[in-house]
C-alpha cells in the first residue's frame, strides 16, 4: 500500500516542495538548455570557420590555381599529405581522399567508416558539419569538397574532400560543470525550499491547532475557553467566528443547567411533599381494603382500584425520590463485607418472593457491597421478571477471579417468558420506557431498572440485558473494591 500523507502540514510541505521542485528544475533545464546551445554553436561556427579559413590559403597541389581534372593530373601522397597538415590541429582527426587515395594525420583516432553516410554525400556538394558520439565522446566532424576558381571566377570541384574531426572535449567539459553547478543551486533551493515550507506550515497551522486544542476543551466542558484574536485574515475570522460560538454555546449551556437543574428541585420537592398524604391516604386505603369484601360489588371493586392506584404512586414517589439524589449527585456508597447468599435471600423473603424464585449460591460466599443499594438492584429485576416473564425465574450468584474484568460479583437474573423484543434491548434502562403496549398501565413506574442500573454504577459495575431461548436473562457485574 502506498504511502499517502493525510496530514495538513505534510501536505502542505509537499506541495511547496513540489513546486519549488518543479519550477528549480524548469528554470535549470531552460538554463542548461540555453547554454548548451550557445556553446556548441559557438564551437561549430569556430571549426567551420577556421577550416574554410585553412582551406582558402591552403596551395593545393594541383592546376596551381586553375582546375586540372583527376584524370589528367596524378595527385601523390605527398600531396594529399601537405592538405592534411594544412587542416592539422591538436587533438584534431583530418582525412583527406581524393579519389580511392586516403591521407591522415598522425596520430589519427577515427577512420572513413566513423564518418555517416549522409555526411559523405552531402560533402560532395557542399561544406557541412554534423555532431556525432564517438568513443563516448562528443565530436564534430566538419566535411566538405575543396574547390579553387578558375581564370574565369568560375568555382570547380579539385576531386579533394576534406574531413576534419574537431573535438568538443572542452565545450563537455564546461557543460559537466555547469551540470554540477546546477545540481548545487537545486539542492541548495530544495534546502531553503524545506525550510520556507516548514516555516509557513508552522504559521498558518499554529492558528488551526490552537482551534484544534480548544474545539476539545469546548467539548471537554471547559465552555469559558476563547481564543486571541490576531491579524484581520482569514484565520482571523475564523477564530472570531469559534469565540462567538463559545461565547452563545456557554449561555445555552449555563441556562439549560439551570433549567434542568430547577426541574431536578422541583421533582424532589414535590416527591417529598407528596410523601405526607401518601401516608395518610396509604393508612386510610389499607383500611378500606381490610372492608372491601364487605361493601357492593362496585364500592368494592372501586376500593380495589384505589388502592392499586395508591400503591402504584408509592412507588412512582419513592423512585423519584431516588432517581433526585443520583440526579443531585447526593447518592453514597456504604461498603460492607456482606454473606450475598443470605442478602439475596432476605431481599425474597420480604418481598414474598421465596417460594416463586429458584435461588443458586455457593454456601458461604461473601462479598463487599452496599447491601441497601444491591437489595434494590436485585428487587427490581426479580421484581420486573416476575411481573413481565414467566417461571421458573432463576436468581444466581457467583464470584469470578481473574479474568477480562479482575475479578468481581456476577449476578444473574432469568425468567422464561417471550421475552423483551430486541429492537427494545437497548432501551430498557431508559426511565419511563416500558417494552410493549401491554407494559404502560403496569404496576411499575418505568423507574426500576433505570435505579438498579445507577446502583450498580455507583459500585463500579454495570447491568446487561440480553434474549434467551426463552426468556431474558440480566447480568448485574460489580467489581471488586
Amino acid at each position: 500500500m502506498s504511502w499517502v500523507p493525510t496530514g495538513l502540514r505534510a501536505r502542505l510541505v509537499i506541495t511547496f516542495l513540489l513546486v519549488a521542485v518543479t519550477a528549480s528544475a524548469m528554470v535549470a533545464g531552460l538554463g542548461y538548455q540555453i547554454v548548451r546551445r550557445g556553446l556548441l554553436d559557438r564551437a561549430e561556427r569556430g571549426a567551420v570557420a577556421d577550416v574554410r579559413e585553412t582551406l582558402s590559403t591552403t596551395t593545393l597541389p594541383i592546376g596551381a590555381g586553375d582546375v586540372v581534372w583527376p584524370s589528367d593530373t596524378t595527385v601523390t601522397e605527398e600531396d594529399l599529405g601537405g592538405v592534411v597538415q594544412a587542416l592539422e590541429a591538436p587533438q584534431r582527426t583530418v582525412i583527406v581522399t581524393y579519389g580511392d587515395h586516403r591521407r591522415s594525420n598522425t596520430g589519427a583516432r577515427f577512420t572513413m567508416s566513423d564518418v555517416p553516410d549522409q555526411l559523405r554525400w552531402q560533402a560532395a556538394r557542399r561544406l557541412v558539419y554534423q555532431r556525432v558520439l564517438l568513443r563516448d565522446h562528443p565530436w564534430l566532424i566538419v566535411a566538405t569538397q575543396i574547390q579553387r576558381a578558375t581564370r574565369d571566377g568560375v568555382l570547380r570541384p579539385t576531386g579533394l574532400t576534406a574531413y576534419v574531426f574537431v573535438p568538443l572535449s572542452d565545450e563537455e567539459a564546461v557543460l559537466s560543470r555547469l551540470k554540477a553547478a546546477l545540481a548545487q543551486a537545486g539542492g541548495i533551493t530544495l534546502v531553503l525550499a524545506l525550510t520556507l515550507a516548514l516555516l509557513s506550515a508552522r504559521r498558518v497551522l499554529l492558528p488551526v491547532r490552537r482551534l484544534g486544542a480548544a474545539a476539545r476543551a469546548l467539548g471537554a466542558g471547559e465552555l469559558q475557553v476563547r481564543l486571541p484574536v490576531r491579524g484581520r485574515d482569514e484565520l482571523a475570522e475564523l477564530t472570531a467566528t469559534f469565540n462567538e460560538t463559545a461565547a452563545a454555546l456557554e449561555d445555552t449551556v449555563s441556562e439549560l443547567r439551570t433549567l434542568e437543574s430547577t426541574s431536578r428541585r422541583f421533582v424532589a420537592d414535590v416527591s417529598h411533599e407528596l410523601r405526607t398524604p401518601l401516608t395518610a391516604m396509604t393508612a386510610v386505603t389499607d383500611m378500606l381494603s381490610e372492608d372491601a369484601e364487605d361493601l357492593p360489588d362496585d364500592a368494592g371493586e372501586a376500593v380495589r382500584i384505589v388502592v392499586r392506584e395508591i400503591d402504584r404512586l408509592r412507588v412512582l414517589v419513592e423512585h423519584l425520590i431516588e432517581i433526585s439524589r443520583f440526579d443531585a449527585g447526593a447518592a453514597t456508597l456504604r461498603r460492607e463485607t456482606v454473606d450475598v447468599g443470605d442478602t439475596l435471600a432476605d431481599c425474597l423473603e420480604v418481598r414474598g418472593w421465596a417460594d416463586r424464585v429458584k435461588l443458586t449460591v455457593p454456601v458461604g460466599l461473601t462479598f463487599s457491597l452496599d447491601a441497601r443499594r444491591f437489595d434494590v438492584i436485585v428487587a427490581n429485576l426479580v421484581g420486573n421478571a416476575l411481573n413481565h416473564g414467566a417461571p421458573p425465574v432463576v436468581v444466581s450468584a457467583r464470584v469470578v477471579v481473574g479474568g477480562e474484568r479482575h475479578g468481581g460479583l456476577e449476578v444473574t437474573v432469568r425468567d422464561h417468558g417471550i421475552g423483551i423484543p430486541e429492537q427494545a434491548l437497548a432501551h430498557v434502562f431508559d426511565r419511563f420506557y416500558k417494552a410493549g403496549s401491554d407494559r404502560t398501565r403496569s404496576v411499575g413506574s418505568g423507574l426500576g431498572l433505570s435505579i438498579a442500573k445507577a446502583n450498580a454504577e455507583l459500585h463500579g459495575g454495570s447491568i446487561t440485558a440480553e434474549r434467551c431461548e426463552p426468556g431474558t436473562l440480566f447480568r448485574v457485574w460489580i467489581p471488586k473494591p
